[in-house]
Formats: C-alpha cells, sequence, structure tokens
C-alpha cells in the first residue's frame, strides 16, 4: 500500500524512545513500585489511575481503558495522525 509507513520503522521507533521520559514531559509521573502512576490525561479523575511500566514500554488507564505505546500517546496526547508527529515531540532516546 503505497505511503504505508513499515513495521519495522513503527517498532525501532519505539524502542529508540524511553516511554517514561517522553509522558513525563507531558504528564507529573510518580514512582509507584516498579511502574509510574499520575492522573490520567484524557479524563478528568480525583484518584491516580495511569499507568506506565518502563519494562513493558507501555501505559494503561485502569480509569478509562486507555493504552498504547509512545507513538499512541503522543498521537492521542496531542491529537495527531502518525506522519504528524514525526517531529521534535519525540526527542527522548532510552540509554542503553
Amino acid at each position: 500500500m503505497a505511503g504505508r509507513i513499515p513495521r519495522t520503522f513503527i517498532d525501532d521507533l519505539i524502542t529508540r524512545v524511553d516511554i517514561v521520559d517522553l509522558i513525563d514531559n507531558y504528564v507529573s509521573l510518580r514512582k509507584s513500585g516498579r511502574n509510574y502512576t499520575a492522573l490520567c490525561p484524557f479524563h478528568n479523575e480525583k484518584t491516580p489511575s495511569f499507568t506506565v511500566s518502563s519494562d513493558k514500554q507501555f501505559y494503561y488507564c485502569f480509569g478509562c481503558g486507555a493504552h498504547g505505546t509512545a507513538i499512541t500517546f503522543l498521537m492521542n496526547y496531542a491529537h495527531l495522525n502518525f506522519p504528524s508527529h514525526q517531529n521534535p515531540h519525540i526527542r527522548c532516546q532510552r540509554q542503553t
């Protein structure tokens, strides 16, 4: 399909970005055991239900069900489609 971004490119992009560093630029994360928690940026709440896993490089909200990778976080947070967010928003690289 013309214009389709190869899955290998997407997977490589996800491995280069640390989801905790990226989301912490937009939401104030707090360490909670092995994960990080925060108030969910996708719905109003008073008790944090938004969890970010550094190990799995994944986020999940137990309140609204929002979930995904660093890419889907940016897409949902900034209301972007995938090609639009290949820009400076993704500036945090994971240290190996």
